[in-house]
Parts: C-alpha cells; sequence; structure tokens
C-alpha cells in the first residue's frame, strides 16, 4: 500500500489572531483548479499521500493541519469548528486562491460544512464523506466512548485505537489491508499519545457543533455550492441512511453510496472515490 512520498511544491506557516501557527502544504503550480483535502480527527496532511496521485493528474491540491494536528500549534485549549474553517481562509489568502473544490471527510467534512455555511463565496463544490447533520442518538453515544477512552490515560487510548479500527474500516478492507493495519494503529496511537488532550479539544468542538446545530441550520440550508456525498456502505460510525439524509438539507446535493467500504471511503476505495470527485469536480456538479 505504501508509495513514494511527494514533496510539496510550496508551504508554510500561517498565523491566527490568536498566535496559533497552522502549517499548509500546496501541491502544484496554480494554474489549475485546487482541491483542498480536509483531515479527518485522526489524520494530518501526511495521511493523504498515498491517494495525492488520483488527483494530481487534473488538479492541484491544498492541505492542512488543524490545530492541535501535524505541524501545527498543538496547545491544549479550547477550539471550534467554525474557528478551524475560518483559519483555512487566511491560507486561501496567503497562498493567493480565491475559489477551490473542498472536500472533506469523516471530521473534516464538519469543518467543510461550516466553511460552506460561512464563505461559499470561495467555493466551486463540495464533498463530503462519512458524516451527518442530523441529532442520532448513537453518534452521540459513540463521541461519549470516544471521550472516556480519551480521557483514560495511556492505557485507555491504546484501547481505543483498537476500538477504533475495528469500526471503522469495512471486511474488504480489513482483508487487504490486514498486514499494514497494526502499523497503521500504532502510527495513530504514537502519534496522539503525548498530545490526546488535541482528541479531546476535537470532540468537545465536535459537540459544540451539534448544540449548535439548530441555531445554524437555516445558514446550512443556504448553502447552494454543488455538494456530493459519498457514503461507505458498511459504515458503522455513521449509518449511510443517516449520511442520506443531509441531502434532503443542502439543496443542490446528490447522494452516492460506495459499496464495500466502511467509513474511510478515500482510502477502501479510493479509485472510486476519487474518480466519482473528480468526474464531479470537473463538471462543477451540472452535468454529474
Amino acid at each position: 500500500m505504501a508509495r513514494e512520498a511527494i514533496d510539496p511544491d510550496r508551504s508554510g506557516l500561517v498565523e491566527s489572531d490568536a498566535d496559533k501557527k497552522i502549517y499548509w502544504e500546496y501541491y502544484g503550480t496554480g494554474r489549475r483548479e485546487p482541491v483542498c483535502l480536509l483531515n479527518g480527527l485522526a489524520m494530518h496532511t501526511g495521511s493523504w499521500g498515498s491517494v495525492l496521485p488520483s488527483l494530481l493528474d487534473d488538479f492541484d491540491v491544498l492541505l492542512y493541519d488543524y490545530i492541535g494536528q501535524g505541524r501545527s500549534t498543538s496547545a491544549d485549549e479550547p477550539v471550534s469548528i467554525p474557528q478551524l474553517a475560518d483559519l483555512l481562509v487566511l491560507i486561501l489568502d496567503e497562498v493567493g486562491i480565491e475559489r477551490l473544490h473542498l472536500l472533506g471527510i469523516s471530521y473534516g467534512g464538519f469543518v467543510a460544512l461550516d466553511f460552506a455555511r460561512r464563505h461559499q463565496h470561495r467555493l466551486h463544490t463540495l464533498t463530503l464523506s462519512g458524516i451527518l447533520l442530523s441529532h442520532e442518538e448513537l453518534f452521540r453515544m459513540y463521541e461519549a466512548m470516544s471521550l472516556r477512552f480519551y480521557r483514560a490515560g495511556e492505557i485507555g487510548f491504546e484501547l481505543y485505537t483498537h476500538y477504533l479500527y475495528e469500526k471503522i474500516f469495512g471486511e474488504a478492507f480489513v482483508h487487504r489491508a490486514a498486514p499494514y493495519l497494526e502499523k497503521m494503529r500504532l502510527a495513530f496511537f504514537k502519534r496522539y499519545q503525548h498530545q490526546v488532550h488535541s482528541l479531546i479539544r476535537f470532540t468537545e468542538a465536535q459537540n459544540r457543533f451539534f448544540a449548535q446545530l439548530d441555531e445554524h441550520m437555516p445558514g446550512f440550508r443556504a448553502i447552494r455550492t454543488p455538494t456530493l456525498i459519498l457514503a461507505g456502505g458498511q459504515d458503522r460510525v455513521i449509518l449511510p441512511s443517516v449520511q442520506r439524509k443531509i441531502a434532503d438539507i443542502l439543496p443542490t446535493s446528490r447522494f452516492e453510496l460506495v459499496e464495500d467500504s466502511g467509513h474511510v471511503v478515500y482510502l477502501e476505495q479510493s479509485e472510486i472515490f476519487f474518480a466519482l470527485v473528480k468526474r464531479f469536480c470537473r463538471a462543477k456538479g451540472v452535468r454529474f
């Protein structure tokens, strides 16, 4: 599964008003439309390395680490999803991007939705995968369980990494990736074992996102950016039927089910996933 690493053409740090340093990478010359890939909770910019070639034939690519991820500031302080969305505006202005295609998977989907709610004039298209935009008790229970693991110390966090990797992947991917799964799990554990506070802060921010969901729902319903929703047919974190509800909220969206995939569709069925994304981005959602 491993591929040779691709170095960014540009990278840097932007500083927010709160004196936070945010790391970004840009792949391409700036002559093509850019796609920004927004990390899941347990990811960082390096997590996209194996799938970058799937996009770079057609688009430039922008990546960035949230506060608490990768090479960005990781102070144990509250963070909010609107804040993470607004930091992307700073990066776009720094890099010189007026509009882009935005793709958010899992936690990145919440950041993408808030970016679209607050800054949709900066978007060509929006792609979401593995998220929800409704109050669901099973997901609330999953979030509460995750927080218990995070707050249980190093042993509790290591147990969580086993629980998470059992839950997020579909059966077909687990069979294909069996030789690599333990290496992936250990990389996740080592990345966060000394900064589990970041995972706690991300989850607290997500809880506030849902606490304000009804208040912000008119803003979500006002999103007119063409939106593609890609759900894994075997997603046990957020059921496909729950993800489908987003299409009833966003007026210019369409829903696609990707069979034989769990929660992490971009990785489990990357060829199908990025073929759909590229087709959607090229068409700006109109002729898809």
